[in-house]
């Protein structure tokens, strides 16, 4: 540990005579600490420091310092590969600057961080390793006792889990908007190092809502100096960054946490993944650019999941899936959101391993880390049931009301397998399936079913290659722009109407919707909605209005900078074969 963890505060002319990261394995933290000089007055906002660390293969990554109490400055730095670095320094401390140095890690079999691949999936940097993202909620991190700590974080390991997601910020955290509690960010550093130690990702969500950061932080050059100080502090460990824990509820929160991602982007060398946490979904905030996946929050359902997998080229999370109370709602939560293209995170309590909701997560890990994971997306040839698949290869269905099932596959050999997803428990049928049309049902109808159609020599075979490169970009490291189909817009193709609203929305009673069928066909007797409301002229991003068919909906006074305002419906319907159309209306938004 002191290898990898060692500070070395020496003087300005011994700190460069010295090898400071020697030795230091690949993807692990090292530090170098800096004393200031005696007369530096608020070393927090006034001080620069920025090292540039140059790897074996000319990759350069620049690192910003921080204050870490007193007269101390640390860099802290992950080398991501073995071999012979060198660093030069810059700052506002004349002694400091245009120092260089030299230090030579050590190789590692870690795997990396992880970033996006496959369009919707994850994977790590390092040998192209898919990543399982199976997330638990601990918002609490940094103010747990040691004890609770410890027995949560080994708790979830045991369990399987490999994110945990915290609200980095607490109480005492900062006393003023220029005055962080340098100590009191020493347990939350520790704590996520330990969580790394156990392959856990710490998924950091900075405020709990931007409200909370435009209170503490009110100017931009505050604010941009708490998120740089986050980065200096924790991008070189394994994190996610998460925003907020929910962005809608504030006006103008969309131009905050654009400033906010932006400044993250250029302060994170290692180009952690982003996104912000939403009460429902972060998705109207992607346009901005600084994001590269989705959040969903506890008022997200099926149909929101299911239709924004098919309009969005990047990966989903489930950031609340919510707690157990009702295991059997619990575990519909979590495989109808599987079937919608998203990875789940887990909110009910650590202390038991044997609970139902920590069981039905585990089995849920263990049954998609047989598969390819990283290669399926959702399938909607299957009646009775809603799948994802490999096509050819690997098909996956839920069954959540037990009965026949129909599934149409491309025509091969395939084992028929069904598992009980409250504790994985599966059952292999005697005879495999030989065709391109597959009906059955489950061993039983006491409970929901999954149901696996797979080949495995086919598997196998492929087990030979992770195939990230297929519809990655150049660099590997992000998605490409793609569509991921094209959306029907034109009304006369569109086989629905709107038929309410029929006039004004108001932000203070609700207003019914409703869409009709106006071309009935097999596709059409099964339809998804969502419901979408944006006053694109004050730029807020939009807001999920509803989903069914009809109900009715209530805008937010958020949506808009003042009322009255032009608000744009949009309608989304998706087929029982996974079209999309969509219609528009523009109605006033009025008080």
């Amino acid at each position: 540990m002191c290898a990898r963890l060692c500070v070395l505060a020496l003087a300005p002319l011994a700190l460069f005579a010295q090898r400071p990261c020697d030795n230091t394995p690949a993807y692990t933290p090292c530090e170098i600490a800096f004393e200031l000089p005696a007369q530096t007055a608020n070393p927090y906002a006034t001080a620069e420091l920025k090292i540039e660390f140059r790897s074996p293969r000319f990759r350069t990554l620049a690192i910003p310092g921080f204050w870490d109490g007193g007269k101390r400055m640390i860099v802290r730095f992950s080398p991501t590969e073995g071999g012979d670095w060198q660093y030069h320094v810059t700052s506002n401390i004349p002694d400091w600057n245009d120092k260089e140095g030299a230090f030579t890690a050590a190789a590692s079999d870690a795997p990396g961080f992880i970033r996006t691949a496959e369009v919707h999936h994850w994977a790590y940097t390092e040998r192209n390793l898919p990543h399982l993202w199976m997330g638990a909620n601990e918002p609490r991190l940094a103010s747990l006792d040691d004890a609770a700590f410890h027995a949560m974080a080994d708790a979830r390991a045991a369990q399987k889990f490999n994110h945990v997601r915290t609200v980095i910020m607490g109480e005492g955290a900062y006393s003023s908007a220029d005055a962080p509690n340098a100590a009191w960010f020493n347990r939350p550093d520790e704590r996520i190092r330990y969580l790394n130690e156990k392959g856990i990702v710490a998924d950091l969500v900075l405020a709990p809502r931007p409200s909370f950061l435009t209170g503490l932080f009110p100017t931009w050059e505050q604010r941009r100096r708490f998120v740089r100080y986050l980065a200096a502090r924790y991008a070189p460990m394994n994190v996610t960054w998460q925003g907020v824990q929910e962005f809608e509820s504030d006006r103008d929160s969309r131009a905050l946490l654009k400033e906010i991602g932006g400044v993250l982007k250029e302060a994170d060398p290692y180009e952690h993944p982003r996104t912000s946490g939403a009460r429902v979904t972060s998705a109207p905030l992607l346009d901005d650019g600084w994001m590269n996946f989705v959040a969903y929050g506890p008022g997200a359902g099926d149909s929101v999941g299911a239709v924004e997998h098919q309009l969005y080229p990047v990966p989903f999370i489930n950031a609340d899936m919510g707690r157990d109370d009702d295991p059997a709602a619990f575990r519909r939560r979590l495989w109808n959101a599987t079937m919608d293209g998203q990875y789940p995170t887990y909110s009910g309590g650590a202390q038991d391993p044997n609970s139902p909701g920590a069981k039905a997560m585990t089995a849920w890990f263990d049954f998609f880390s047989g598969t390819r994971h990283w290669e399926m997306e959702p399938y909607f040839d299957v009646d009775g049931a809603r799948a994802l698949a490999l096509e050819d290869t690997d098909y996956v269905a839920y069954v959540e009301k037990p009965g026949p099932v129909e599934l149409i596959v491309e025509k091969h050999a395939y084992e028929v397998l069904w598992m009980n997803p409250a504790d994985g428990e599966t059952t292999k049928q005697k005879k495999n399936f030989n065709g391109d049309h597959f009906t059955g049902e489950p061993p039983d109808k006491s409970h929901d079913w999954v149901l696996r159609l797979v080949r495995p020599g086919r598997i196998e075979s492929m087990a030979r290659s992770y195939k990230f490169e297929s519809r990655d970009s150049e660099e590997g490291s992000r998605a490409l722009p793609i569509t991921i189909q094209e959306i029907e817009t034109n009304p006369d193709k569109v086989p629905f109407q709107v038929e309410q609203p029929a006039g004004d929305l108001s932000i203070s009673k609700p207003t019914p919707y409703s869409a009709k069928i106006s071309r009935q066909t097999r596709a059409t007797a099964s339809m998804t909605w969502l419901w979408t409301g944006e006053v694109t002229s004050d730029q807020q991003g939009y807001r999920v209005l509803g989903t069914g068919d009809k109900g009715t909906m209530q805008p937010s006074e958020s949506m808009a900078k003042a009322l009255p305002a032009t608000l744009l419906v949009r309608l989304y319907g998706m087929n029982a074969r996974g079209k999309v159309y969509e219609l528009n209306k523009v109605c006033q938004l009025t008080p």
